[in-house]
């Protein structure tokens, strides 16, 4: 059995298509609504939230629906296809709002541009268990969030070329004033309408050979079926585990720079190496881990990964000023971040079947994406309403951490037998 990595790589071209997307969306969305449209932060960071909130709802949602899909395209491909058409031309009119200064055509825009990438997300992402096989997940996981991190860095080389930015004297880096954002909208609309195409052009997703709805001993579910008790039990373990690390994870990105501020009183680009530094830690890690997990066991490479983080939460509570130590710190952040992303999301749908993987990408999502509207607000109660101050960020964290390695030692299901080698020469065996 082997991973057909071609094929793998070009489903993650949808993964890379959403994922430069996201990253235009941050950077330049909530400077554009502050600066542009001189919103206040809270109101600016109300309207962030709206993707987040959108997600928990839709995301199981329209991974249930492209379930039951029968089309002549596939069951995802109309979802994605038809998805990016429609964020690509929202995307366009956005820009053109935006450079009239139409604040409410912006808004409502903005809006549907949500709703629509939260229609295809899941389809997306549930493209690659659709065609392989369960051993295989973890490897063909750890392709597509390495595909789609090249969409991430792709979309900020755009944005690092062609928008010019000036720093503050707090030595902030902001977007110099006057400057039109239509190229670079477009720029991001043109790539990710170009990615998808090459997708599906290149991709006919009835003709793949599709993972059978096999029911064993292990995995009792499928269409018209319920989980056993036990997959069921591990099932809600593992959506708590994801929703916890990510919990800790987020928190930690989400109030780094201000971190850097209050307790380094450094400058606000000191975070951003840092963060950076995890951001390539992660891409080098993620293809190795895929073959670690399958010598080692999802399970045990999550709690790994589980371990690395924690360490390094609580080594950085004694960190009290700027030092070289912290990148070596956030680089095995960067590595343990990745070997719980690689190896999660395949243990969430391990416990179903193609009829209805959808839905169980859904899970995953709406589990992760709480945790991401949560913790910014719990974390901000306990520093600015509970006065513990910016110090509370990493014991913050290591709780979270510990608490997620505590609920994935009860998951039983999902794993994947480490595949046995007939000799040592194959163990160096990658496939086509």
């Amino acid at each position: 059995m082997k991973l057909n990595y071609k094929r793998t790589v070009l489903i993650g071209l949808s993964f890379m298509s959403i994922l430069a997307f996201w990253q235009f969306y941050d950077q330049v969305i909530p400077y554009i609504l502050e600066n542009v449209f001189g919103l206040r932060t809270f109101a600016a960071n109300a309207i962030m939230s709206i993707d987040n909130v959108l997600a928990i709802f839709m995301l199981p949602l329209f991974g249930a629906i492209s379930d039951r899909t029968s089309t002549r395209l596939g069951r995802r491909t109309p979802y994605i296809l038809y998805g990016t058409l429609g964020a690509v031309t929202l995307l366009v009119v956005l820009a053109l709002f935006e450079a009239k200064r139409n604040f409410w055509g912006f808004f409502f825009t903005l809006f549907a541009l949500l709703v629509v990438m939260a229609v295809y997300r899941t389809p997306s992402v549930a493209y690659m268990p659709d065609v392989t096989e369960k051993p295989l997940r973890s490897k063909a996981n750890a392709i597509i969030n390495l595909v789609g991190y090249i969409g991430g860095i792709f979309a900020t080389v755009v944005m690092m070329f062609m928008l010019k930015s000036e720093k503050t004297e707090s030595g902030e880096s902001v977007y110099s004033e006057g400057q039109s954002f239509l190229p670079v909208f477009i720029v991001i609309a043109a790539f990710m309408l170009i990615t998808v195409l090459v997708q599906v052009i290149s991709l006919r997703e009835n003709k793949l050979p599709h993972v059978k709805d096999e029911q064993d001993d292990e995995n009792k579910v499928g269409k018209g079926r319920k989980l056993s008790a036990p997959v069921f039990r591990s099932l809600v373990f593992i959506l708590l585990s994801v929703f916890l690390w990510f919990m800790a994870y987020n928190a930690v990105t989400t109030a780094f720079s201000r971190y850097c501020v209050q307790i380094w009183n450094v400058d606000l680009g000191a975070s951003s190496s840092y963060l950076l530094t995890a951001t390539v830690a992660a891409i080098a890690a993620f293809v190795p881990l895929g073959f670690l997990s399958g010598a080692l066991g999802r399970k045990k490479t999550i709690l790994l990964g589980i371990t690395l983080m924690t360490v390094c939460y609580f080594l950085a509570i004694f960190i009290k000023e700027q030092t070289p130590i912290m990148y070596l710190i956030f680089g095995v952040v960067g590595i343990g971040w990745a070997a719980i992303n690689v190896n999660s999301f395949p243990m969430v749908v391990e416990m179903s079947t193609g009829a209805d993987v959808g839905k169980y990408t859904g899970f995953y999502y709406t589990f992760s994406m709480a945790a991401q509207i949560t913790t910014p607000l719990l974390s901000g109660w306990l520093i600015d309403k509970l006065g513990f101050g910016y110090s509370v960020l990493f014991p913050y964290a290591v709780l979270f951490s510990v608490l997620s390695f505590i609920t994935m030692l009860f998951v039983k299901h999902g794993d994947t037998k480490p595949q046995k080698k007939s000799s040592v020469i194959e163990s160096f065996d990658v496939g086509d």
